[in-house]
């Protein structure tokens, strides 16, 4: 048993995902997020600020930015190997 746990020691970060480009993708969706429903909450009932850029903020961190934080993998240079 000894063995096989001392073959399969691998620290936390080396199997990783993600690295520091996806935490900045991330943070940079969530940030459009908190805009997009502060400029909800604050624009009056029907300006431009809350039915149309507010929607588009939303919608750029929901479905475009924060999935491609989580799929995004940066190019392993094979010289390097």
């Amino acid at each position: 048993m000894d063995d096989k746990n001392k073959n399969n020691n691998v620290s936390l970060f080396e199997g990783w995902a993600f690295g520091k480009t996806n935490y900045i993708i991330f943070t940079v969706g969530l940030f459009s997020l908190i805009l997009g429903y502060y400029l909800m909450a604050s624009g009056s009932v029907n300006s431009f600020q809350s039915l149309t850029l507010s929607p588009i903020l939303l919608f750029l961190g929901y479905i475009i930015i924060i999935p491609f934080a989580l799929v995004y993998r940066e190019k392993i240079d094979e010289s390097k190997k």
